[in-house]
């Protein structure tokens, strides 16, 4: 006999399974754990957990049911549960033990069966900017038949879910979060799959072409220390292109690159080897950054990264790269990124990210 809410057999939830697979594999779109996808149906929705990444999807267990009307209204009245969502997950549906997003609640909020939440790069390069109501409408003019909206920056938890829950009724189709990334909703799995490539085209911006660094120098300045060139050829990108690397420099954009890559970004522009950059912090007692540029030369990044923070600077390279010249970009304030790094929530997802790598630190 089928549980009520069990989909997991259905034609639907595959291809669901597939259209998060496809937004998960596609950097431009998702690093990483970042992003989560939903699909409701009977009173239980199905969202991606905490922790895992939606390329798996299809290939492992990720998703987690929950009952929806009940965390609604937990959200709508400030009950803190509403916040990790675990209360409510359906435990016999749970086989995995998995526990929710901590987006969980936002995508209950929306009405729609189908939402799409991802880290889409050119999304975050307009998302950032002072002009960004401006620019976004001028590309979304695009795609007139998708109703979108914009949703001020928060941080995730309850608090964007309660900024999105109201315009939840307006249904909207595409909703554009400051500083973060975007979400696409629909009645079906297929509607969102198209709605996602359509805003897609609409928001594609070209990168500024780079030089390719140079490896052999970056090896030699890592050497005997705890940094590597970066693996991933696009991420070294911000340390070869002067305007990129200074919107990078100038502060913190995205709830991600501080959960997975601190605050910092050193830059070693002398003839100083990586081991004694990382020993001017330590003489000062402070850590020193996960990730370094070296200008005109590449990027290094700390040994204690995992896949996930890694990732994350290939984050940053698409996002800077595609910034405008000339446009002023509306940082994270000090008190956000205080937020992000003193939350238990995104401190138990790296902690599923060290896991998963095989690190105990």
């Amino acid at each position: 006999m089928t549980t009520i809410g069990d989909i997991t057999e259905t034609k639907e939830f595959a291809r669901f399974l597939q259209l998060s697979n496809q937004v998960g594999s596609d950097i431009l779109k998702t690093q990483g754990a970042g992003g989560n996808t939903s699909i409701k149906a009977e009173g239980v929705m199905w969202v991606k957990a905490s922790g895992t990444w939606l390329a798996h999807a299809g290939e492992r267990d990720i998703m987690v049911p929950v009952v929806v009307d009940p965390l609604v209204d937990a959200l709508r009245q400030g009950d803190p549960r509403a916040e990790k969502s675990i209360d409510f997950v359906v435990a016999d549906l749970n086989t995995s033990g998995l526990r929710p997003s901590i987006e969980t609640s936002f995508h209950a909020a929306l009405i729609n069966s189908v939402v799409a939440h991802y880290h889409c790069v050119n999304t975050i390069a307009l998302s950032v900017l002072e002009r960004r109501e401006e620019l976004l409408a001028e590309r979304m003019a695009r795609i007139p038949d998708l109703p979108w909206t914009t949703i001020p920056y928060r941080r995730p938890g309850t608090p964007l879910a309660l900024e999105i829950d109201k315009v939840a009724k307006a249904r909207p189709v595409v909703l554009t979060l400051f500083n973060h990334g975007i979400i696409v909703c629909g009645d079906n799995v297929e509607q969102v799959a198209d709605r996602v490539e359509q805003v897609a085209a609409a928001l594609s911006i070209t990168p500024r072409k780079t030089p390719d660094p140079d490896m052999t120098a970056l090896a030699a300045i890592a050497e005997g220390s705890d940094y590597h060139p970066a693996s991933d050829a696009g991420s070294h990108k911000t340390a070869l292109c002067p305007i990129s690397m200074a919107f990078a420099l100038g502060g913190s954009m995205y709830p991600d690159h501080v959960i997975f890559l601190g605050t910092k970004i050193g830059v070693l522009d002398d003839d100083r080897s990586a081991i004694e950059f990382a020993q001017s912090y330590a003489d000062k007692g402070e850590e020193a950054p996960k990730i370094i540029l070296v200008p005109g030369v590449g990027v290094l990044l700390s040994g204690t990264l995992t896949q996930g923070g890694e990732a994350m600077a290939r984050c940053l390279a698409e996002v800077v790269t595609r910034i405008p010249e000339g446009e002023k970009v509306s940082y994270l304030t000090a008190e956000q990124e205080y937020e992000l790094t003193h939350w238990e929530a995104e401190q138990y997802r790296q902690a599923l990210d060290r896991k998963a790598a095989g690190m105990t630190a």
